[in-house]
């Protein structure tokens, strides 16, 4: 089932901020009403306008999201006067910003780094979160879970969850075009039997949900994406667009004789949801956006002919066409063999041969291509999973066991990508200590990357949002990094 949101409401969140809701809590000790406060507000908002720099500058947003925990030792921030079990088994290479070395597995993102911002201090404490889905949920929502079994997994998602960033997003800034505003591809967040948890509206309601893009295959069918099936984004063959367009006047004469129920169903906007369905099925946008077989076999190419470099042109193909928000999971299960960055052991060859090409192929070609289209100043691409690799090959941070050619969870201090919509190009923001083990400067927390998001997209961060008891919730604790932004 498809449904489109419409603009806020009051039940879940009335755009008040923080900063606001303090103001106007404190007021009362003073006899100033809230009639009266609001009137302030009025008169002083572009004064105290939430703004500054970089803010606004993203229309829409591309999260690449490696689930699984990246090694950062043997992609991004790799180590040379270590100890051998320290050092990654793959060389250090040059990149296009000097000084700056990346590993031999990502030549084509060393290319392109000139382009985008790499945040090397990405940390936090890990109370609980040593578990993928605690800390995916932390990544993705911005707060940690309320309940986590003794062996480390969560309970299924469920309706009073936090809502993911994208959820958060479409509520507060929707899309006017008739295009899907949130759209996930091309599996859902996964660890062992715990299926999409992060991934949904939460407390928002299910209209706030993202477009669910997961085609039939088997994680290792590498041609899955060409099998995108959109039935739920075009007409039966047996109705026409007159034919519906018809039916919807129809519909329009029908409630125009009912005040009565009109009345009574108002709140909940349902004209808005049926004309936003109804424009998008017929505009065929979306439609057109899946069509993967509209790019040339060199750009398919370029990108990678796999799920996950399929995935990403894909995700440029949607934001083209006007969607808000894009996340691209990783293409495996966070805690599988084969192509899982959770690479407890087999890392030389797993890492060589399977995950790391893909990602270079399909992250290098997203940055460059939003580029050369003029879209990247437009658009912010982040990719980023909810932890590091251990320093230490070999050894057990998580009571995993690991060979001695593998690595353990490490939350402590890893790596993300950041790229358009403002942030600084060619930069590398903070730094890890000789070992990667933690930050030695400006170390950024996860809320603070979503924060910054937000903070992007023309959203205060500390913007209340109610939740499904309608309590009043900071829409993340955290403020924008803004020394990557411009």
């Amino acid at each position: 089932m498809l449904v489109i949101p419409g603009g806020v409401g009051k039940d879940n969140c009335d755009g008040v901020t923080r900063r606001e809701w303090m103001r106007v809590g404190g007021s009362a000790a003073f006899g100033i009403s809230l009639a009266s406060m609001l009137q302030m507000q009025e008169a002083t908002a572009e004064e105290g306008k939430y703004g500054g720099v970089g803010f606004g500058k993203a229309k829409s947003v591309i999260l690449c999201y490696l689930q699984g925990g990246p090694s950062h030792l043997d992609l991004w921030d790799p180590k040379t006067d270590v100890p051998d079990n320290v050092r990654s088994v793959f060389k250090p290479i040059d990149t296009k910003v000097p000084g700056y070395q990346f590993t031999e597995l990502l030549p084509k993102l060393a290319l392109v780094n000139d382009k985008f911002t790499q945040i090397r201090s990405v940390s936090y404490t890990p109370i609980g979160l040593f578990n993928h889905t605690a800390a995916i949920y932390q990544m993705l929502t911005g707060y940690t879970a309320d309940k986590v079994s003794p062996s480390g997994q969560l309970e299924p998602p469920s309706p009073n969850d936090f809502p993911n960033v994208g959820s958060n997003i479409i509520r507060l800034k929707p899309i006017d075009e008739p295009m899907l505003p949130f759209v996930m591809l091309p599996r859902p967040l996964q660890e062992s039997n715990v299926i999409g948890k992060a991934g949904t509206a939460g407390f928002l309601g299910r209209a706030y949900d993202p477009y669910y893009l997961y085609p039939t295959g088997d994680d290792m069918d590498m041609d899955k994406m060409s099998r995108v099936r959109t039935d739920d984004l075009q007409l039966r063959g047996d109705v026409t667009n007159v034919r519906l367009e018809r039916r919807a006047k129809l519909r329009e004469q029908i409630n125009a004789g009912m005040p009565e129920l009109d009345r009574a169903v108002s709140k909940y906007a349902l004209n808005e949801y049926y004309g936003k369905a109804l424009g998008l099925v017929l505009s065929g946008r979306a439609r057109d956006a899946f069509d993967l077989t509209k790019e040339t076999p060199e750009m398919r190419d370029r990108y990678g002919r796999n799920t996950f470099g399929q995935s990403c042109l894909m995700a440029r193909r949607l934001v083209e066409a006007g969607t808000r928000f894009v996340e691209v999971n990783w293409p495996k299960v966070a805690n599988s063999d084969n192509h899982s960055w959770d690479v407890h052991s087999g890392l030389s060859d797993r890492m060589k041969k399977q995950s790391a090409p893909m990602l270079d192929s399909g992250l290098s070609a997203l940055i460059a291509d939003l580029d050369e289209r003029g879209l990247l100043k437009e658009t912010l691409v982040i990719a980023v999973g909810e932890f590091g690799r251990s320093p230490k090959r070999g050894v057990s941070t998580s009571g995993n066991s690991n060979s001695d050619d593998g690595r353990d969870h490490w939350p402590y201090c890893y790596s993300c990508v950041v790229a358009g919509a403002g942030v600084k190009r060619g930069f590398v923001y903070g730094k890890s200590d000789l070992t990667g083990s933690a930050p030695v400067e400006t170390p950024v927390h996860p809320t603070e990357l979503l924060a910054t998001i937000y903070h992007s997209v023309g959203i205060d961060p500390r913007t209340i949002v109610y939740n499904h008891l309608n309590q009043p919730r900071d829409l993340v604790k955290g403020d924008a990094v803004l020394g990557i932004l411009s």
